[in-house]
């Protein structure tokens, strides 16, 4: 009994003295789409009102050099955001709504790949580490970017991936920890070689471990490694097209699993040894959403090449599950839909509702329980592309174009615009929420959005590299 209290004492005093004793008001989003990658805040409801204008509502505006579409995390008063940094003045990136497969012509430039921590309530800048600098060894689609993977945090470790550039894992005071070499990850077209446009799956961390989807035109895999060291604890793998998708997990129910989409598979993996449990063959052959893990079943969708599909699989499926139109492999999947899923945006589950998104700004609701449609509706004008994926708070939805046009919706049966919020800049990243405030990386900037009294205009901080 006196050891056991000794070692939760230690316990205690190491989480106090590291800063990890966060108070109850504290909310953390730790990775892609936060707790969970569900894309749903918890805490003090955030506003609904916010203009890049006039600065209203806008807590602080700090630049982020480079160029990089990573999304924020944040446990207690720290955000991470990664970028990639070079001398090229105005690199290359075309957003809206187009079909050109030839990436930016390879940047035979020395770049240099950052993670950056700032203080969330004030914006400065804490610390900033370069974790890696050389050239980009394969070149990017011109609407991508040398950082497009979002890190992911424990409250002990931050852990930032780069692709082929590599895998970095740092204390939450910048000390770098561990990294591994991964190789050369070349992500592109699968029917055009030559068509290489730059890595985006996340890191995710569960139960100690750090999970990387690594789908590639040349031995693609999915591999868990020890946190605390980078040592490798399984490496699976995976006969896939290239894909963009993070992987979510499974852990509601028995042994946890790694959910994983793609084309050829989409399957789930036994978090402990990474031996497949269940796999389901078809689909849009750039596999890009998220699978969400709600309830009884988990949502899968993708797009591209003629197929759209949307899944609702059964969580406690196994084996090969193919829709074959027989029952025995039906069983797993509760309900699907051919030509209604996404392409960029990971689908939001939220009171009952499936909320679906396209890149051309077509918003679908339907009965997560059924998979019947509620509705569909336009968000925007019809010339925005949408990348970004949903995320809610408050019990509202919010849907962010590249044009970083906030559409606010009303979640329910008919189709409801509450707002529609414009920081007049390029966003391509998920947004990230945390007590009340919403943080958004633009093309340039980390913004933070608050209802706090007081606010009016932003506290605007300018790029640390350019010496003012």
């Amino acid at each position: 009994m006196i050891a056991a209290t000794r070692v939760l004492c230690g316990a205690l005093l190491t989480l106090a003295t590291s800063g990890l004793w966060a108070a109850e008001n504290q909310a953390h989003w730790p990775s892609f789409r936060g707790p969970g990658a569900t894309g749903i805040g918890s805490g003090p409801a955030t506003p609904l009102q916010w203009d890049g204008e006039s600065g209203r509502n806008i807590l602080w505006k700090t630049a982020i050099p480079g160029l990089g579409h990573s999304s924020p995390v944040i446990w207690g008063n720290r955000i991470f955001v990664t970028t990639a940094v070079s001398a090229i003045t105005d690199p290359t990136l075309k957003v809206g709504l187009y079909g050109d497969i030839d990436p930016v012509e390879k940047e035979e430039i020395a770049h240099e790949w950052r993670l950056y921590a700032l203080d969330r309530e004030s914006g400065e800048i804490v610390w900033m580490r370069a974790a890696h600098k050389g050239i980009p060894q394969i070149p990017r689609h011109p609407k991508s970017s040398h950082a497009n993977s979002t890190p992911a945090t424990d409250g002990r470790r931050v852990v930032a991936f780069f692709g082929s550039e590599g895998l970095y894992a740092y204390d939450m005071d910048g000390e770098l920890l561990w990294n591994r070499d991964l190789g050369v990850l070349k992500s592109g077209f699968f029917r055009a070689a030559d068509a290489l446009w730059g890595f985006g799956s996340s890191p995710i961390i569960h139960d100690g471990r750090v999970i990387v989807q690594c789908d590639v035109l040349e031995g693609g895999f999915i591999a868990a490694f020890d946190v605390t060291n980078g040592k490798e604890l399984w490496n699976t793998r995976r006969d896939e097209v290239p894909t963009w998708s993070t992987p979510a997990i499974d852990a509601g129910r028995g042994p946890a699993r790694v959910i994983a989409n793609g084309y050829r598979h989409i399957g789930g993996y036994d978090l402990e040894t990474g031996q497949e449990v269940w796999r389901l063959r078809g689909g849009g052959d750039i596999p890009i959403p998220t699978p969400q893990v709600v309830g009884d079943l988990i949502y899968i969708t993708n797009a591209h090449g003629g197929e759209s599909p949307i899944y609702a699989v059964r969580r406690d499926a196994t084996g090969d599950i193919s829709a074959a139109g027989d029952g025995a492999s039906r069983r797993h999947i509760a309900w699907s839909r051919e030509r209604d899923g996404a392409y960029m945006p990971t689908p939001l589950v939220l009171d009952g509702g499936l909320y679906v998104l396209r890149d051309n700004g077509t918003l679908t609701a339907f009965d997560a329980a059924t998979g019947e449609q509620r509705y569909k509706s336009r968000l925007g004008r019809g010339g925005s592309g949408f990348t970004a994926s949903a995320v809610a708070a408050g019990g509202k939805l919010f849907f962010t174009s590249e044009m970083c046009e906030t559409y606010v919706v009303d979640p329910g049966s008919e189709f409801k615009l509450i707002e529609t919020n414009s920081l007049d800049a390029i966003c391509m990243a998920t947004p990230a929420i945390a007590d009340g405030h919403l943080y958004f990386r633009t093309d340039g900037h980390l913004i933070a959005i608050s209802n706090q009294e007081g606010v009016g205009s932003a506290a605007t901080r300018p790029d640390p590299d350019s010496g003012s």
